[in-house]
């Protein structure tokens, strides 16, 4: 059992239980709930998600904006060097 909880059980016990009231505490000065910090993490991702397939969006067009210049280029160089070797 301590090899699993990394130290005794009482000790352990007493630490989350401090650990617990010390958490317990912030969050009801911060008007925190379990449920709604569920519920920011959740609105954060979402957010994130959507804003990220946005950026990856302008991304993509970025791509393909100098792609169109750099791989007729890089052909170029290709077959100019194919020649001389």
């Amino acid at each position: 059992m301590n090899r699993f909880l990394g130290d005794s059980l009482l000790r352990v016990v007493l630490k989350l239980l401090v650990a617990s009231l010390l958490v317990g505490w912030l969050m009801s000065i911060f008007g925190w709930t379990p449920l709604g910090i569920w519920y920011a993490i959740e609105g954060a991702v979402l957010e994130l998600w959507y804003s990220g397939f946005a950026a990856l969006g302008r991304f993509g067009r970025y791509i393909l904006l100098g792609a169109a210049v750099v791989v007729p280029i890089f052909i170029l160089i290709r077959l100019f060097s194919y020649r001389r070797t």
